[in-house]
């Protein structure tokens, strides 16, 4: 297992209900947290906030790091990985 993420990090999934794209992310993402220690993860439907409608509309999932988009679509979990890991590159 890597090291623990920063406090202050936060995973957010923007999602829509019966979306199946946003199911087999939320899935794979529970299944690289059983692997690496990842941030806890917020899962929002994007049609509860205009603002996320606006910004996201029909290019969901969005995987968001502390608000950053990470990947859209389909899990990047090489990038979200590097992204946590501390040092150059990444957040920590």
């Amino acid at each position: 297992m890597s090291a623990p993420p920063a406090a202050a990090a936060r995973l957010t999934l923007v999602e829509r209900p019966d979306c199946g794209l946003c199911e087999t992310m939320a899935h794979e993402l529970a299944v690289l947290a059983r692997r690496e220690r990842l941030p806890p993860l917020e899962r929002i439907d994007v049609d509860s906030d205009p603002q996320l409608l606006r910004r996201h509309g029909l290019d969901v999932p969005v995987l968001l790091l502390d608000g950053l988009v990470v990947c859209r679509h389909r899990l990047d979990a090489a990038e979200l990985l590097r992204l946590l890991r501390p040092g150059p590159g990444g957040s920590g």
